[in-house]
Parts: structure tokens; C-alpha cells; sequence
């Protein structure tokens, strides 16, 4: 099986986005015409994710983030100065023969998203979704019963696969939301109503904590000054809230292990397909005391 005939059973897979689609969804290296020896699924092309590859002598890596480090993620770095990590990182793919895909917009066009399925089957939430999904690009799960939240913090941390995370609050939560990324202009445009509210992304979350019971997020990027001190000021209130924050790449890791089911199945199992956690890019250093920091 050719991977340009594997890639032409994804896109009869995914949702069409149109004729004028020009996302950042392609091809980005490679020879698609060569015979597929095997596929990684993994969730950002980074060089040890590749070397992988190379050690499962696979072909074909099938990523969801970014191969450049530019945001519009061109295959060809395009600042005007050279980028001695990226040219050593094409050389890895090129040498190897792999062909690199993303796929990011075409799995979010999903209905479920793709990637939060993933996240929601591999974490063991899915029985616990609620059916009314009031957040735009959000998730929300009620748990049967409060759990404490430095235990979802641990549970979060093994399933994913942290070194460890950040978090705000001490509370026992039954009602967690998976929100987008907090910022902005992401997702609600910043705007004016006709009755001159304002309104934006972060006061659509602020509203489901305020009057759906929401108690506790779990986001992708942040900012501080909005939902995140918004809970700050009403822990220090007395209030029942929290927000978990694994970072971007740790957020979406699971849907990337999904993948994996859903390309064996598309594949036949006619070729092997791997999926390659990641990793944690965080390592994390706690405050010692005085007596401690003398002793080392």
C-alpha cells in the first residue's frame, strides 16, 4: 500500500472543508508514491518523535502540530536568517525518506472533534460527557461523584504522561470543562453588543462558571488576566473553583493516540501503526527552603 493511497482514504475519512480550503493540512515532506513501511502517529513532529520513527522503520509520520517553528507553519523557513535546527531536522526526514503530514483543521472539523475524543476515551471520561456542550469549542464532563482535585491532577499526570502540571485551586469538583485556548480574538472575536455588553471568548466561559456550575477548567493556552484571575479572586472568595493547565501540547497529547485507532482501521492493519507519545517538554522546580538549598 503507497501512502498516497493511504492518504486518500483519510481524506474520504474526514469531513471536506472545501475547495478553498488553505490551511495549514498537507503534504509537507516527502515522496507519497514510495510504498508505506509503516506510520507513527504523534501529536508534534519533534526531532525525537522522528527518530523514533527512524528506529520503527516508518515512513510516514502523521502529526497534528507544527513541523516549523513559524505559526503559518511553512515547510520552508522563511525568516531571513538561517535556522541551523531546522536544517538539521529536515536532514533527519529527508535522509530517512519520511513523508510528514499534519493533519490539525481537518481533525477538529470533526463531529465529535477527533482530537478531544481521543482525549476524553484515553483519560476514561467519556461515560461522564454531558450531552449540552455550552462552551464553544468545549468538552464538559460531570463526574457521578466529587472527586479531589489534586486526584484528577495525578490521574491527568500518569494517563497523559507529565513530568507534573499547574493548577490553581484546592476544591473537590464534580463539573469540569475542556475549554479552547484562552486569549484574545480565539474563538468569540472581541466585540461590543447592541446593548453595549462586551463580550469576547473569556466572558462565555466566566458565564458557564457563573451560572452553569462549571467549577473547574481545563484549557489550552492562557492568559492570566481574564478567566484565570477570575478564579483566583473567587477562591480567595470562598468559591468552589479551579483551573488544571497541562499545557497546549500535553492538552490535546491522547488525540494523537487516537489517531492511531482510527488509521489501523482505515489501513486494514495492512501496515503497522505506532503512536509515539510526545513527551513532556516541563520539567518543574518547587520552592526549597533555606535548610534544604545548604544541605545539597
Amino acid at each position: 500500500m503507497t501512502i498516497q493511497e493511504i492518504l486518500n482514504r483519510v481524506s474520504e475519512y474526514h469531513p471536506d472543508l472545501g475547495k478553498d480550503y488553505h490551511g495549514c493540512d498537507e503534504v509537507k515532506f516527502g515522496d507519497c508514491s514510495q510504498e508505506c513501511t509503516g506510520i507513527v502517529s504523534a501529536l508534534v513532529p519533534t526531532v525525537d518523535v522522528i527518530r523514533r520513527a527512524v528506529e520503527l522503520k516508518a515512513n510516514l509520520l502523521y502529526v497534528h502540530e507544527p513541523v516549523s517553528y513559524l505559526t503559518p507553519d511553512w515547510p520552508e523557513w522563511k525568516a531571513d536568517y538561517k535556522c541551523r535546527i531546522y536544517d538539521e531536522k529536515l536532514k533527519l526526514l529527508k535522509e530517512n525518506k519520511i513523508v510528514l503530514v499534519r493533519d490539525h483543521d481537518h481533525m477538529h472539523a470533526h463531529k465529535p472533534d477527533s482530537i478531544f475524543t481521543g482525549v476524553l476515551k484515553y483519560l476514561g471520561w467519556m461515560e461522564y460527557l454531558t450531552e449540552e456542550q455550552k462552551i464553544p469549542f468545549g468538552y464538559t464532563v460531570c463526574f457521578p461523584k466529587a472527586k479531589k482535585l489534586r486526584e484528577i491532577n495525578q490521574e491527568l499526570i500518569e494517563k497523559i504522561g507529565m513530568q507534573g502540571l499547574r493548577f490553581i485551586g484546592k476544591a473537590e469538583l464534580k463539573k469540569i470543562a475542556f475549554t479552547g485556548h484562552i486569549y484574545p480574538d480565539a474563538f468569540i472575536p472581541q466585540h461590543f453588543n447592541e446593548d453595549g455588553s462586551w463580550s469576547d471568548y473569556a466572558t462565555e466561559i466566566i458565564r458557564e462558571m457563573e451560572q452553569d456550575g462549571v467549577e473547574c477548567i481545563i484549557p489550552g493556552e492562557v492568559i492570566e488576566w481574564t478567566v484565570l484571575s477570575y478564579i483566583r479572586d473567587g477562591i480567595s472568595l470562598g468559591k468552589n473553583l479551579a483551573c488544571i493547565n497541562p499545557g497546549h501540547f500535553n492538552w490535546e497529547e491522547l488525540g494523537a493516540r487516537y489517531a492511531k485507532d482510527w488509521l489501523m482501521k482505515l489501513t486494514e492493519n495492512k501496515v503497522s501503526v505506532f503512536y509515539v507519545p510526545t513527551g513532556d517538554m516541563w520539567k518543574y522546580q518547587t520552592k526549597k527552603s533555606l535548610f534544604e538549598q545548604k544541605s545539597e
